[in-house]
């Protein structure tokens, strides 16, 4: 990690810090410039998606997760390049910022090239799960979009198979092939670069969350 990107983990990662405990009934509230909706992305990598989205969208607050440092020393370089006050970071699991949230509050959620958890006995430590699709349905209203990008084939089957038994959420496509499309407006990744350069292009799902309730997990 460089210089500059030790100094921003020290004194900008504080500032900007989500605390799941402080959501409350209004998570609007903890950003200054009174946004008008809230987005979650899940997993942000090295971060040139969110704040990408963040400088496209002032009026949009987003909500960041993701555990490994490194990338989160990336994306603080961008929020402080570009003055966005429209980003909170949870540098953690992102299922404990789902839990805090309260219901039907999240205009969207963007979930961006997930650890695949590739052998058998790891798979059920994916991300998505029937459980998972619960808790995103519950603080998700009616209309709202569900993105999910992998370059694992494996993954994009597990996920539409969920998907499919899942009352809450419909796959949406316009045309036959638009799995294969990137979403528009995407401003491409480290990450995605990565794995074209290796031979695994990117599938790319829409989900549409239905009209049916979604009850909130027991602790």
């Amino acid at each position: 990690m460089r210089a500059h990107q030790q100094g921003l983990m020290a004194n900008l990662l504080p500032e900007v810090t989500l605390d799941p405990a402080a959501l409350g009934d209004n998570p609007l509230a903890l950003f200054p410039q009174g946004p008008k909706q809230l987005r979650l992305e899940v997993g942000f990598g090295g971060g040139e998606h969110l704040a990408h989205e963040a400088h496209q969208n002032p009026e949009t607050a987003f909500i960041g997760c993701e555990p490994f440092a490194n990338g989160v020393a990336r994306l603080l370089v961008d929020i402080a390049a570009g003055h966005l006050t429209n980003i909170r970071i949870y540098p953690d699991d992102a299922g404990a910022v789902i839990a805090a949230l309260p219901d039907a509050c999240l205009a969207g959620v963007d979930i961006l090239f997930p650890d695949p958890w590739p052998k058998r006995r790891q798979k059920q430590r994916r991300f998505i799960s029937d459980q998972r699709l619960v808790d995103l349905a519950r603080v998700m209203p009616q209309g709202a979009t569900l993105r999910f990008a992998t370059d694992i084939d494996d993954y994009a089957a597990w996920t539409l198979s969920r998907i499919a038994r899942s009352p809450h959420f419909t796959w949406h496509a316009v045309h036959a092939d638009e799995w294969r499309q990137a979403w528009p407006g995407w401003p491409g990744t480290r990450y995605e670069a990565k794995a074209r350069a290796a031979g695994r292009p990117a599938v790319w799902l829409r989900f549409i969350r239905n009209d049916v309730a979604a009850p909130r997990q027991q602790a």
